[in-house]
């Protein structure tokens, strides 16, 4: 009984590792996408900083990457930048390869 117990404490371990990591990879996406996003539309190094912090705010509103990107296409297409939902999407999904990067060669 003590190797089953010693199994599923692991499991729960690897399990709690894993979400952590992945909420560690989202939040560095979101910021690096923010920050992809600032350049475009041009802003200060300190409007970036606020901006970046304002998209992974923006993360919190519901499930899943939707709200990032409604906010990420709204504010580009707001301030003028000529974009669309799959350049957007595109940069999440090469942000993210970043984010686990960047997380991988920081442990």
């Amino acid at each position: 009984m003590t190797s089953f117990d010693d199994r599923e404490k692991a499991f729960e371990a690897k399990f709690a590792r894993d979400e952590d990591m992945a909420f560690r990879v989202t939040a560095r996406r979101n910021r690096l996408v923010g920050q992809w996003a600032a350049v475009q539309m041009g802003l200060t190094a300190e409007e970036t900083d606020a901006y970046a912090k304002a998209v992974v705010q923006a993360d919190f509103e519901e499930a899943g990457d939707e709200d990032v990107i409604r906010k990420l296409l709204g504010d580009l297409l707001a301030a003028g930048v000529e974009t669309d939902d799959a350049t957007v999407r595109r940069a999440l999904d090469e942000k993210t390869v970043e984010a686990r990067r960047q997380l991988m060669e920081s442990q």
